[in-house]
């Protein structure tokens, strides 16, 4: 479903915005290695993008904690339709080590939903062009996800994330 939805939305290009939601880091220097001229995914027409209004595409990093969850959840509505999420390495597919801290969700799917699962810790290279190359319908899939939920009991996050839309963004040092 999603390799045909790519190839009738984004037939020549798939325009990505990577952001970070708390990880060690791995798997950021592996995303920012497959962008080098080494695997050079600007071959399959990715392109890093600086703004999510631009992208087509969101790769997210790391598991997502109280904090960054509506951030998470504003970038997700600020990109534009049709969209799709690719959550790379394990703290972002499931929450890794982290999935039964006090201040960790869990996976990116817990916040928004998610189209592409890359595991690994940090997940090679290669694995990601795969992935990338899964989600413009280049390669065929070879596996199925599985969804398992992590949260606290009792903890509504839907409420939880209300309580900081409503609440407005304040810039310190700004009038």
């Amino acid at each position: 479903m999603i390799a045909d939805l790519c190839k009738k939305m984004f037939p020549k290009s798939l325009w990505l915005y990577h952001t970070n939601c708390g990880s060690c880091n791995g798997c950021d220097i592996e995303v920012i290695d497959v962008l080098t001229p080494y695997y050079d995914v600007e071959r399959f027409g990715m392109k890093l993008v600086g703004s999510p209004r631009h992208a087509d595409a969101l790769v997210v990093a790391g598991p997502v904690s109280r904090q960054v969850a509506p951030a998470l959840r504003r970038l997700y509505e600020a990109t534009p339709n049709p969209k799709v999420v690719i959550a790379v390495g394990a703290c972002s597919v499931g929450g890794n080590i982290w999935f039964d801290t006090y201040n960790v969700l869990g996976g990116v799917d817990t916040v928004i939903p998610v189209s592409m699962y890359i595991p690994g810790c940090p997940p090679r290279p290669e694995a990601i062009v795969y992935g990338a190359a899964l989600a413009l319908g280049l390669v065929p899939k070879k596996v199925a996800a599985q969804k398992e939920e992590h949260l606290p009991e009792g903890f509504d996050l839907e409420a939880y994330l209300k309580g900081w839309e409503e609440t407005p963004i304040v810039y310190p040092g700004r009038i």
